[in-house]
């Protein structure tokens, strides 16, 4: 696993959908006792990697999603400036599709368009990277070039509502893995967007001050009630699913 919790890559078949539902969100992490993710430190790291996994494939999601930081793992060179290619027009702040056949996804969340995408797939999940209106021409050359697929959040900000409908109605994701770090996972929650937690605790006390959380949100918002759904130990780990409760989409 990386710095923190490795998403899983699970192929699945997407579906046609309305252009104003939204995909089933689960947030799928491993936390310590004290709600660390930063495992770095932690003992047992591949038995725990092997848990996420196999725990994360009950949900058949079609894709996972997480922040540029933590994509940037998966992302070889991310030295030196961004890859821009020059265009002989503008082009338009619309979804583009770079693979219409493609089934499960891997997508990152990327205002600004700093990752350095080299190709559009890792393993056999295809990219897709979620952008503001802001970003040049340049890159959204270059992410066509490449054959990542990009959709847009907003101008000065990610909208992960709207983010979350174009992703149902344009690329037929159903469920989708939220496997972040703590902004990413905090502001799903402050949107009141996740359907369900699932939660592998590990055996570890952390103790660490100022490392990412579960959720680290900057906006104030209502604490969220949830539900419990499942209590499995697993070994000296704890697999916890929870919903949301009073849950508003």
């Amino acid at each position: 696993m990386s710095t923190t919790t490795t998403p899983t890559k699970k192929k699945t078949t997407a579906k046609a959908s309305s252009a104003s539902a939204l995909p089933r969100v689960i947030c799928h992490m491993v936390p310590s006792i004290d709600g660390r993710i930063v495992t770095t430190r932690w003992a047992g790291m591949k038995q725990l990697g092997a848990l996420y996994e196999s725990t994360a494939g009950h949900y058949e999601a079609d894709g996972w999603i997480i922040g540029r930081v933590s994509m940037a793992a998966y992302v070889a060179d991310q030295k030196g400036p961004t890859p821009r290619l020059r265009t002989s027009s503008p082009l338009p702040r619309t979804t583009w599709i770079a693979a219409a056949d493609a089934t499960s996804f891997a997508i990152a969340i990327d205002p600004a368009g700093k990752l350095r995408w080299k190709h559009g797939a890792i393993d056999d999940e295809h990219v897709i990277t979620v952008l503001s209106t802001s970003v040049s021409d340049a890159y959204l050359a270059h992410l066509r070039a490449v054959g990542v697929s990009y959709v847009f959040g907003g101008a000065d900000s990610i909208s992960l509502r709207r983010v979350l409908r174009t992703l149902r109605s344009r690329f037929g994701i159903e469920t989708l893995l939220l496997e972040g770090g703590g902004g990413i996972n905090g502001a799903f929650l402050a949107d009141d967007l996740i359907d369900e937690l699932s939660v592998i605790v590990a055996p570890t006390a952390d103790g660490s001050v100022g490392t990412a959380s579960l959720f680290d949100s900057p906006r104030t918002h209502a604490p969220r009630a949830l539900k419990l759904l499942a209590v499995e130990p697993r070994g000296d780990a704890v697999w916890l699913r929870y919903a949301f409760d009073g849950k508003r989409r």
